[in-house]
């Protein structure tokens, strides 16, 4: 029988609610991300082969288990194949990462989503037929370089060509009113969201006029986006 230890004893490591996620992996990406589902109010089981890692998340995940994810038998001993959604965070063993996918495939899972530490790693991913798969640390950097080398204040790709960006607003718009503007027929993008220096964030519509000291939400395809941010400055 495959070994493993479940702390928070005397609860069943299966899901109890809709709402319930099983994160496989708990390195800095893992934990981070089943600590923020607990503070949205999910149950989470969190499965790791590193005992100190385990313990160090009792009583912060509503499960939390040491235990060999490669090894069906432990899967299914905690109930793995009864939920609805499970996240693959193993990033520093690509072969684990590997051999987990394939299980949770097997399971035939609905919503799985995986961590990939190399565009390579990504693509066997989809090949196996992942959907959802993310790239953290690559994301992130690309986050960030947009936010250092441009005038953004934010910036979120939504998808691989299309973007969010938060920007101040050009002095030379303010006094607009938005559907006057020419945003969007001279940058391809469209203002969603509108925050007055010192207010609170309101929808933008075709009559919102635009005041120095704005800043704004935009989206649109990346490159339309990052030109737009840079007009900004």
């Amino acid at each position: 029988m495959a070994k493993h230890r479940l702390f928070r004893t005397g609860l069943s490591a299966g899901p109890t609610s809709d709402r319930s996620v099983a994160v496989i992996g708990l390195g800095r990406f893992g934990q981070s991300l089943a600590l923020e589902l607990m503070d949205e109010g999910a149950e989470v089981l969190g499965i790791d082969a590193r005992e100190d890692i385990v313990q160090s998340l009792n009583g912060r995940l509503t499960h939390v288990v040491h235990a060999d994810a490669t090894d069906e038998a432990v899967l299914r001993q905690l109930s793995i194949p009864e939920f609805d959604r499970v996240v693959i965070a193993i990033g520093s063993d690509i072969q684990a990462s590997i051999l987990v996918t394939s299980l949770l495939l097997r399971f035939d899972i609905r919503k799985i989503w995986a961590k990939a530490v190399s565009d390579p790693h990504g693509l066997i991913l989809e090949q196996l037929g992942i959907q959802h798969v993310i790239y953290p640390e690559k994301d992130m950097g690309r986050r960030v370089a947009h936010i250092v080398l441009g005038t953004m204040q934010d910036f979120i790709e939504i998808d691989t060509d299309f973007a969010m960006v938060k920007t101040a607003l050009s002095p030379e718009l303010a006094g607009a009113r938005l559907g006057d503007s020419g945003i969007r027929r001279r940058y391809g993008v469209t203002v969603t969201s509108v925050k007055p220096a010192g207010g609170t964030w309101q929808p933008a519509t075709q009559d919102t006029v635009l005041q120095e000291g704005d800043t704004i939400l935009v989206t649109g395809p990346t490159k339309q986006a990052e030109t737009f941010s840079r007009g900004m400055s």
